[in-house]
């Protein structure tokens, strides 16, 4: 069951908490993707925390919110680009995104799989796609005070499973969100100091949330090709290699 979207703004907009976890988030994201100069880039979810670097160069910037969820405009003070859409039925020709960002809508989604085979329809040649799910051994899956704490949370291994079956190869993976999903002062003093130990020892901490860079993978056609040559050469039809 998707959140509202009223409850994902207060959270990432107006607590401190939230703009912890946007920050934690958004900077492993730009790890990935620093850039995404002349490419169309597609949210899905409650992505808009992690597009707005690309506002600037991307040819074109998409924030597609699921119907359950609600839609508000985004961004502020600009143009709106966020829309209201079926969870498995986008208003995006096939092949026209570059890159995708799914927050707050895989594990939460009642059809993850017709969501995939969505996800892979939009993406074009060459197209990545970014998976952010909760994790399943960290602390923020744990805690209800966070929109991490809904839906169905992953492993690193179950994510990668589910996206290999709607013909996905996951390329590489990071963690984030460290820190404790606590609003104290202590914690939000300290936060920065847990995300950057964290990123750094991956295997000792185990981050909030799993996110998996995964390309489009298309099959190339089955069969055998059978190469045949004609037992004599062919000729033209009498008459016609010599008009009269």
């Amino acid at each position: 069951m998707h959140l509202d979207v009223q409850e994902l703004r207060n959270f990432y907009y107006r607590s401190t908490l939230g703009r912890a976890a946007q920050a934690s988030v958004r900077g492993r994201v730009l790890e990935i993707w620093p850039e995404a100069k002349g490419q169309t880039v597609a949210g899905f979810g409650f992505a808009v925390p992690l597009l707005r670097p690309y506002l600037a160069e991307a040819r074109r910037v998409i924030a597609l919110m699921p119907g359950p969820q609600g839609v508000m405009p985004w961004p502020a003070g600009l143009p709106n680009v966020s829309v209201l859409t079926e969870e498995t039925r986008w208003p995006i020709e096939t092949g026209h995104v570059d890159k995708l960002v799914v927050m707050h809508g895989l594990e939460t989604s009642e059809r993850p799989s017709q969501l995939l085979e969505e996800c892979w329809r939009t993406l074009g040649p060459g197209g990545r796609a970014l998976f952010i799910v909760p994790n399943r051994a960290g602390l923020w899956s744990r805690s209800d005070r966070t929109p991490f704490g809904y839906g169905h949370p992953y492993t690193l291994g179950q994510l990668e499973t589910l996206l290999k079956r709607h013909q996905f190869l996951p390329e590489r993976h990071l963690s984030a969100l460290y820190q404790p999903p606590s609003a104290r002062r202590f914690w939000r003093k300290s936060g920065p100091l847990f995300e950057r130990v964290g990123a750094r020892i991956p295997a000792i901490f185990a981050g909030g949330v799993v996110i998996v860079e995964a390309s489009k993978r298309v099959q190339a056609p089955k069969g055998t090709l059978i190469k045949t040559l004609a037992k004599r050469p062919i000729t033209a039809a009498d008459g016609l290699a010599e008009p009269a």
